[in-house]
């Protein structure tokens, strides 16, 4: 039984067996790991995870076409649960199909990057005040490992790590908004906006200080400081943006639109 799923790198520049135009052919595996889910409840739950942390880490790359039977191959699994995987994150608008050669890995384009962040800041920044204005300590206290995980995560240099601690902080203070809808709404902008951020925070060091923020949002929000904790957490959600944006400028990308309100 698999406990954990792998991905593994082949040597070379066209690692994964991924190609532009043509059929794709397997490759030996190399050695990449990528953890699986802490209680998979099955194995296309694993890979779908498995998949998603090399979306954030890098590892498959927007643009490029991947086939299910070459990942399948490099997961030890079958090309069933791959293909499953795949067509979830379909669904989730993270890749598409390609007859006859498997899945393309879609990018994320600066005027889609600027609505997800709107809409986040719009939802996410008052129910966070929400919850820091009525919360008991103790709801929030629960919530301090967490903070702490991605500050390891941080300082380990584990984006996939880091990034489903941050997710479950996040997500877990807006549970206690008890509005289970705008959890799965934030939790689906926050999938589409973070797949290629954190690397570029991570390049420019700011990685560590982001993750930090967590624990100094978790004391304004104890000492109900609701202006404060309106403000770090724009300026938290601003980081992910202004990292996407300094990579797209160098990739040739338009720039961002300009302004947007704040909701402070």
């Amino acid at each position: 039984m698999v406990q954990d799923v792998i991905i593994h790198r082949p040597p070379g520049p066209h690692r994964g067996g991924r190609t532009e135009e043509d059929p794709l052919d397997p490759e030996p595996p190399g050695a990449l790991d990528r953890p699986g889910l802490e209680h998979p409840r099955s194995l296309r739950e694993q890979v779908t995870q498995a998949l998603r942390a090399a979306l954030v880490t890098g590892e498959l790359t927007p643009g490029m076409v991947y086939s299910a039977p070459v990942l399948a191959a490099e997961f030890g699994v079958s090309a069933t649960p791959v293909r499953e995987a795949m067509l979830d994150l379909v669904k989730e608008g993270l890749v598409e199909t390609v007859r006859n050669k498997g899945f393309r890995i879609l990018g994320i384009t600066e005027q889609d990057l600027d609505d997800v962040t709107e809409v986040r800041a719009l939802i996410e920044i008052p129910a966070t005040v929400e919850v820091a204005r009525r919360a008991k300590p103790e709801q929030l206290e629960a919530l301090r490992g967490l903070a702490r995980e991605v500050v390891t995560a941080a300082r380990d240099g584990d984006l996939s790590e880091f990034a489903n601690a941050d997710r479950r902080f996040h997500l877990g203070l807006l549970a206690l908004t008890g509005n289970p809808r705008l959890v799965d709404t934030v939790g689906e902008l926050r999938r589409r906006s973070r797949l290629f951020g954190l690397s570029a925070l991570a390049e420019r060091g700011l990685l560590l200080a982001s993750a930090q923020e967590h624990e100094q949002l978790l004391e304004l929000m104890l000492a109900r400081d609701l202006e404060g904790t309106c403000r770090l957490l724009r300026s938290h959600l601003g980081h992910i943006r202004s990292a996407w944006a300094a990579r797209s400028h160098e990739a040739g990308y338009p720039g961002s639109r300009p302004g947007g309100g704040s909701v402070c």
